[in-house]
């Protein structure tokens, strides 16, 4: 209980410097949404002014934060620029589809990567070792952009097997029908997420299921003739989740991260393409509003990375 504690805390801590920095961050960058009215004869300055005065923008940058972060307090993360529509409202709607893609390309990872990586270890320097190095090197050197766009020209344009864009063809949101469609339509973008995320995993579980096999305690168990699911088992796995789910967590913000270019190619109507949007059209309470969703689903996942390994491993120091 002791350690969630802290951790919850560090984890509400790391969201206010990321709030502050973002924050920061944004109001540097150059151009604002009044831009572009800035730039039209037909509205006023006073306009504008009264623009900025109903969305807070005419305070200053201090004041502005603090009345943000009382209204995140309340999970009001504000009134989008563009749509004029609730930002929560705005992200819950994108959200489901988002966690569906990182999620499913996740677990597809470790456990596709869990069985090349050690069957590439067990058949060290023969034909399967040599063949799973090679995938695992194209995927490691893959763009995710340049991957997405090979997969709609071969399996959309030549072969019309899946859909160039979009999430449904489908319009009533009910029955199987619909979660298939909606299945169809993510199959290429999880794919590409999958493939891309593969290839340093796959490297990091054979080098360590390397470095198990040439272990003393490996070699003792061999020695007693135990068979090759019983080695697997209890004297490979064990050794080989720690790290591998420490490094699922860091490659949490490099998947979320990925759903902002793939969304937008496939024209998928996530959190990633949302956030592309916006930060075309400086639309401020939406990107502050996805960033910091983003940063806590991947706090959490982190967080969630770590309790596991202190249920894999009771001997980890508990403070």
């Amino acid at each position: 209980m002791k350690i969630l504690i802290k951790k919850l805390l560090y984890l509400i801590f790391m969201l206010l410097v990321i709030s502050i920095i973002s924050f920061l961050a944004i109001h540097a960058a150059p151009n604002s949404f009044f831009g572009a009215g800035e730039l039209n004869p037909n509205m006023t300055k006073e306009a504008i002014e009264k623009l900025k005065a109903v969305y807070g923008l005419d305070k200053s940058l201090t004041m502005q934060y603090l009345d943000w972060i009382k209204n995140i307090l309340t999970l009001n993360f504000g009134i989008s620029f563009v749509s004029g529509q609730d930002v929560s409202s705005e992200i819950l709607k994108r959200l489901p589809v988002t966690l569906i893609m990182n999620i499913t390309a996740l677990l597809a990872v470790f456990s596709i990567s869990l069985y090349l990586g050690i069957k590439a270890a067990l058949h060290y320097e023969k034909k399967a070792d040599y063949i799973i190095r090679q995938i695992s090197l194209v995927s490691f050197s893959m763009p995710s952009f340049y991957l997405a766009l090979l997969f709609i020209i071969f399996f959309s344009v030549n072969l019309d097997l899946f859909p160039i864009a979009g999430l449904h063809s489908i319009e009533e949101k009910v029955g199987f029908d619909y979660y298939s469609d909606m299945a169809w339509h993510l199959a290429l973008p999880i794919s590409v997420m999958i493939f891309v995320g593969l290839g340093s995993m796959i490297i990091y579980v054979r080098s360590l299921t390397l470095e198990i096999l040439k272990s003393d305690y490996y070699y003792f168990a061999l020695s007693r003739g135990l068979d090759k699911a019983t080695l697997l088992r209890y004297y490979i796995l064990p050794n080989l989740l720690p790290p591998i789910i420490t490094l699922l967590g860091l490659s949490l913000p490099g998947l979320i991260g990925g759903s902002v270019i793939l969304e937008s190619i496939f024209g998928i109507e996530g959190m990633g393409e949302l956030f592309f949007m916006s930060a075309l059209s400086r639309d401020y309470p939406i990107i502050m509003g996805t960033l910091m969703i983003t940063s806590f689903l991947t706090l959490l996942g982190n967080m969630t990375a770590d309790l596991i390994l202190l249920k894999l491993n009771p001997y980890m120091k508990r403070e």
